[in-house]
């Protein structure tokens, strides 16, 4: 039996951007978007989220800074590059052509 969040792991850093692509956002409410979304179905772990937004700071994807909270604790923001933008179009193009190919080889089956 296939599991799920085995299918789309590797769309990790496509899911992050896609949220950033809209504003720039903290952590939380990533993970709250994603989870609402999928009727929670799909949740990243907290390790999973940090360490992907790790990794696209590092490569140039997304920048970070800390929010001006007048109340509560103070968060750090996301916001999505020019090269991250860039990712984003590539990684949703890969997904749409391995959909497509994945959707042939089942459905021509039934």
């Amino acid at each position: 039996m296939l599991v799920m969040s085995d299918i789309i792991r590797g769309y990790t850093d496509t899911f992050i951007l896609a949220q950033l692509l809209h504003h720039d956002s903290y952590g939380y409410e990533i993970n709250k978007a994603i989870n609402d979304m999928t009727n929670a179905r799909f949740e990243l772990k907290e390790a999973t989220l940090y360490t992907t937004f790790r990794r696209l700071e590092h490569g140039g994807y997304i920048i970070s800074y800390w929010g001006d909270e007048n109340t509560g604790a103070r968060r750090r923001y996301y916001a999505i590059t020019e090269l991250g933008k860039q990712l984003y179009y590539e990684n949703l193009n890969d997904w749409k052509d391995a959909k497509s190919m994945i959707d042939k080889i089942l459905e021509d089956r039934q």
